[in-house]
């Protein structure tokens, strides 16, 4: 959930009062949201670093820590969370937005060109007019933005904003993709001009844009938005241009958001001008942008779209969810504590109809309908029901045998640990002495640290670290791990799929074959597996002397599983190879067994 600071007197001067802590927290958790603490930027900054480390000018004015539901965009600035308690405690009602022309009756445009299908091919703008920022709302404005990038713009790679002072600029504008040597401007709060490429090297250690670099790097071409006199607005989604930096004094803004996702461009602009419209000149009034795509991949049009949407929701649908008895006038009443526009349907007596105002793009389906109607009734205020039939829960069966088999290794022994589901590729390959075959590992994009670059398809690699770990112990040390590896299969929807293994490892001054063997052996046996000649044709499994690099030349075997009539491979066991016990730090013989558990469901 998103974690929103609130100025407590801009809040309270808002709503009408103030409040103590126990009854502003009782409103939030009324209306959905939790109170987390009342503190100061001061305050927090002691607690992270030590009082002595606090610089004077760091402020202690009261802040409201709220939490918030990560599909309420709505709510992610003071604006939307003042607006939306007024509303639910019926102080006031539901803006009402809606679009103006400008005063010469001619509508700035954004000309989009056919290149920007390339890298990012959507952009939406709108213009607010005659806006008065003051310092609380001006950083709520940015403050939103950053929300916002952090939350539904999956960290700019789906939408990026760009704000600008319209009086800097002159219209049309347009949106390109071009290389970076042919792009040149002064980046924000910098005084040095510079090509894109110099931007990438400028900006590559920077804590804050330096992670967004990799969205646009690699790619032949960069976006950007031109005014008419070839003045860079922004590069998107990296940063916005000096030259139209919004300050306390700007009247006139406009407002860019170049996306990969369209809907989730329209849901960012209409969420910056519903919640920062308040303060223009008209109220909740928006100047629109016309925006024509030179390829007509999209037919030209206006943004933002303001209209609201109408959804419905079945009375006896609430009613069963809620454990109510409410009629459709009491539905609507409680709906429009929550914003939402609702009147019963002359259509339909089982039937409300709602209108979803452009703040609210959470609600999709009925159930989040019914969700607001058991917000606004109050959950705490919900009937106490037994559930009208009696189910009996059974456990999935994969994870059923596994705890089958972790009961019979704890029974002979062998204590569990639980490794990290990551590790590093040498991990997983070079240090157990095997050869990534490129098709097996699934790998993340942008691994923090070496440590996290694969999800792991041996359970041992994590065994073998655990016992690093704990190698002071006394000996033996007998460990096992009964848990899920990935690798890719493209067969599968998500491209990779989850293997259930088993793992178990002895450690001691001698190698302890011996022990794994019989761990196998009872472990097999007590999954109703019974050991089989290998040239028969009964159910079961033997093994048979192998070459796995992993282990020690002449010291291992692999397990064969035989089951009606198919044969296969499901794992090994051996003394593990000297190169592995130094890789992974270990300074005594070790044993060790794997076998996949799947086959035995």
């Amino acid at each position: 959930m998103p974690t929103v600071n609130v100025d407590k007197e801009e809040l309270y001067t808002a709503l009408g009062r103030t409040y103590t802590f126990d009854e502003f927290m009782d409103l939030c958790f009324n209306f959905g949201i939790e109170l987390e603490e009342d503190t100061s930027p001061k305050e927090m900054a002691i607690r992270e670093v030590g009082a002595h480390k606090v610089d004077e000018s760091v402020s202690d004015r009261p802040i409201l820590k709220i939490d918030i539901p990560a599909n309420r965009y709505d709510l992610l600035c003071h604006e939307g969370i003042s607006r939306s308690l007024l509303v639910f405690q019926g102080k006031a009602k539901p803006p009402v937005y809606k679009t103006v022309m400008p005063a010469d009756g001619k509508l700035q445009k954004m000309f989009v060109k056919p290149e920007t299908a390339l890298i990012r091919p959507f952009v939406v703008c709108a213009v607010l007019r005659n806006v008065k920022f003051t310092e609380l709302n001006y950083k709520n404005f940015i403050d939103l933005q950053d929300k916002l990038h952090m939350n539904i713009c999956r960290k700019r790679t789906l939408v990026a904003i760009g704000t600008h002072d319209l009086d800097t600029l002159q219209g049309p504008f347009t949106y390109e993709a071009l290389a970076p040597k042919d792009i040149q401007f002064t980046p924000l709060n910098q005084e040095k001009n510079m090509n894109a490429e110099e931007l990438m090297t400028f900006y590559e250690n920077d804590k804050h844009l330096g992670k967004f670099l990799p969205i646009i790097r690699d790619s032949p071409v960069y976006p950007i938005i031109y005014d008419k006199t070839r003045q860079v607005l922004s590069l998107p989604p990296i940063i916005n241009s000096d030259h139209s930096k919004i300050t306390l004094d700007t009247k006139n803004v406009f407002i860019e958001c170049t996306a990969t996702d369209l809907t989730k461009g329209k849901i960012v602009l209409n969420t910056m001008v519903a919640m920062f419209s308040e303060y223009c000149s008209e109220p909740f009034t928006i100047e629109p942008v016309e925006v024509i795509y030179e390829d007509n991949r999209l037919p030209a049009g206006v943004t933002p779209d303001l209209s609201s949407r109408t959804a419905t929701a079945k009375i006896d649908y609430i009613n069963s969810c809620t454990g109510l008895k409410l009629n459709p006038d009491e539905i609507c009443d409680l709906l429009n504590k929550m914003s939402l526009e609702a009147v019963p349907s002359k259509e339909d007596k089982n039937e409300v109809v709602v209108q979803v105002p452009i703040t609210r793009s959470d609600v999709l389906h009925q159930c989040d309908i019914m969700e607001d109607v058991a917000i606004a009734y109050g959950f705490n205020n919900l009937p106490h029901t037994t559930p009208s039939v009696s189910t009996i829960g059974k456990p999935y069966p994969l994870n059923k045998l596994a705890d089958t088999a972790r009961v019979e290794l704890a029974l002979a022994g062998w204590s569990e640990v639980a490794p990290l589901t990551l590790c590093s590729h040498d991990e997983n390959f070079a240090f157990l002495r095997k050869k990534d075959p490129g098709n097996i590992a699934v790998r993340l994009a942008h691994p923090k640290t070496v440590e996290y670059q694969v999800v792991r398809t041996s359970l041992l690699p994590g065994v073998l670290k655990t016992l690093k770990e704990n190698k002071k112990h006394s000996l033996p040390i007998k460990i096992f791990e009964v848990g899920d590896t990935a690798i890719k299969d493209d067969t599968q929807e998500r491209r990779s799929r989850n293997v259930r293994k088993v793992c178990a490892t002895y450690s001691n001054k001698t190698s302890g074959l011996e022990q794994i063997h019989g761990l196998l052996d009872r472990t097999l046996q007590m999954l109703h597996c019974q050991p089989v000649d290998k040239n028969g044709t009964a159910s079961g499994y033997w093994i048979q002397d192998s070459e796995n690099p992993t282990y020690f030349p002449s010291r291992s075997a692999d397990i064969y599983l035989r089951q009606k009539g198919e044969t296969q491979v499901i794992g090994s066991f051996g003394i593990l190879h000297p190169e592995v016990l130094e890789k992974f730090g270990l300074n005594f013989p070790t044993s060790a067994m794997e076998f996949d558990l799947e086959p035995f469901l």
